[in-house]
């Protein structure tokens, strides 16, 4: 129910409940976001981009539940920044021309366990259309009723996408393994 009062306060301008709202869910945001692919030096900015969303929407939300609102601003945010990205990428890309000087990109501070680390770059090769169900039934524990609902798919196309990137998941899994220990081993 707090929640809900929340909401409310922050529709009838309290930037005090507002405030709640946003330390209450960014790490949620961040999360999702992180697991869609993005980098965590843009997790600020994407946030900052998701609650600026919520803000000027909030008169809009009337859902039931608003963190199914909350993930499809989240997954909107994360689709347009990664289409600015990949612009930004091919300008880049053009005006350069070269190979890069041979240095190994930084070492994730997110992912600090190699198995989160190679579960992380299976997950970055999955189909969209894969990856966002499975990380929100799998990292966010959401039900598939609700992941029909951000997603805004019906129940059986959502129950054949996890269990077919579930599939798709483990067979990069383990090619990944396979490397692994061949370059190990």
């Amino acid at each position: 129910m707090e929640e809900t009062l929340l909401i409310q306060q922050a529709k009838d301008g309290d930037l005090d409940a507002y405030r709640k709202l946003i330390q209450q869910y960014s790490p949620i945001v961040e999360r999702f976001a992180y697991q869609m692919g993005n980098e965590a030096d843009d997790m600020q900015d994407i946030c900052q981009e998701v609650f600026i969303r919520v803000y000027r929407f909030i008169d809009g939300f009337s859902h039931a539940k608003f963190t199914t609102w909350l993930y499809k601003i989240t997954l909107n945010v994360s689709r347009d920044f990664k289409r600015k990205e990949n612009q930004h990428y091919r300008r880049i890309q053009k005006v350069m021309k070269e190979a890069t000087d041979g240095y190994p990109p930084p070492v994730d501070n997110v992912l600090r366990e190699e198995e989160d680390k190679i579960l992380h770059d299976c997950l970055q090769k999955l189909d969209e259309k894969y990856q966002v169900p499975i990380i929100l039934f799998y990292f966010h524990e959401k039900k598939y009723e609700e992941i029909a609902d951000i997603l805004s798919l019906n129940l059986s196309t959502i129950k054949t996408r996890i269990l077919r990137g579930k599939s798709l998941l483990k067979k990069l899994l383990e090619a990944a393994e396979e490397r692994e220990g061949t370059i190990n081993g």
